[in-house]
């Protein structure tokens, strides 16, 4: 084995997840090339390791382009963490094309959709296996040998800097923005030096709470991702839901508190090292409706949502950083 080829070409969050696997397993085989194909904008996430290499690649692309560019990396394993269709098209093309190397071995993700299923349909509520452990276990089976893990969180800056990253991709996995507001401002209040993040379709919502309110500013949409990543990396505690910046905060080493709706922090997407217990999940009966939080809300108020308040959040906040001095 001389270079391997690792697939994972969304979602954010998903790639994000991936990184520390990746670095720990980099480091721990450097005779060996790693080469990442992820989305574009990521690249920061994999920077500062000497022996991986990435290639950015849409998703939208048909599958005999990803197949091209996959084939042109040269590799002799490949790793497949996404193992969808479109993915799956080309890992076939890749297959019959090294038909007669013995060499070139091929590695794809178990994803546990039986657990998956059992968790959702509320017959099993124990914790699903996590994704980023269900990422190892394909290293694992490749024969690699794996080094220590990093980004996991440990000691904090000694700001009180404080992240607020109140969007998700659907509608089930955003907290209210009339209460994520007045989370913002109470922090404000306290004293709290406080940073929105989001994309710059959200930006003018962010950019008039920081007009509005005390310590507050607003990143959204104002510069490239790898210096996003570093003012993350530079928070005391990130507040999210469960969406992509749970997961850049977590791949850097900083502590989150996600709000849970639509989607639960025991289905197996939970950011990577993150305390349990800073995850606010209401558990209502009805809790996890979707795998994604993607389907329409049964009662149509998103009770899920409703039942955490901003001053449920706000004491977990102080809490925690109360600890952390």
């Amino acid at each position: 084995m001389k270079h391997v080829l690792v697939i994972r070409l969304s979602a954010l969050g998903d790639v994000a997840l991936m990184a520390p696997i990746v670095r720990a397993y980099a480091d721990a085989n450097p005779d060996i090339r790693f080469t990442v194909a992820g989305p574009p904008m990521l690249v920061p996430l994999f920077a500062g390791m000497p022996n991986v290499d990435y290639l950015g690649l849409k998703k939208k692309q048909s599958f005999v382009k990803i197949y091209r560019a996959l084939n042109a990396v040269g590799a002799d394993t490949v790793v497949d963490l996404h193992k969808v269709n479109r993915v799956g098209f080309a890992i076939v093309l890749l297959r019959l094309r090294h038909l007669l190397n013995p060499h070139y071995r091929i590695f794809a993700l178990h994803k546990g959709k039986v657990s998956r299923w059992l968790f959702l349909h509320h017959w099993r509520r124990t914790p699903r296996k996590r994704q980023y452990e269900r990422y190892d276990d394909v290293f694992r089976r490749a024969g690699l040998k794996r080094g220590e893990l990093s980004g996991v969180c440990g000691e904090r800056p000694t700001s009180v800097r404080i992240g607020v990253a109140p969007f998700a991709q659907h509608v089930g996995k955003i907290w209210s923005l009339e209460r994520t507001e007045a989370l913002v401002r109470m922090l404000g209040e306290r004293g709290h030096e406080v940073v929105l993040f989001g994309s710059k379709d959200e930006a003018p919502v962010l950019e008039r709470w920081a007009r509005h309110y005390k310590g507050v500013t607003s990143v959204a949409g104002r510069m490239p991702f790898a210096e996003e990543l570093e003012i993350i990396r530079g928070l005391a505690l990130m507040v999210s839901m469960d969406s992509a910046n749970m997961h850049f905060a977590s791949a850097v080493g900083v502590p989150v508190v996600s709000i849970w709706g639509a989607t639960h922090p025991d289905f197996g997407f939970y950011g990577y090292g993150q305390d349990r217990a800073n995850a606010l999940c209401a558990n209502l009966p009805c809790q996890p409706c979707s795998a994604y939080g993607n389907k329409p809300c049964r009662y149509g108020d998103h009770r899920c949502l409703r039942a955490i308040s901003p001053e449920v959040v706000l004491e977990k906040i102080e809490t925690f950083i109360g600890g952390a001095q």
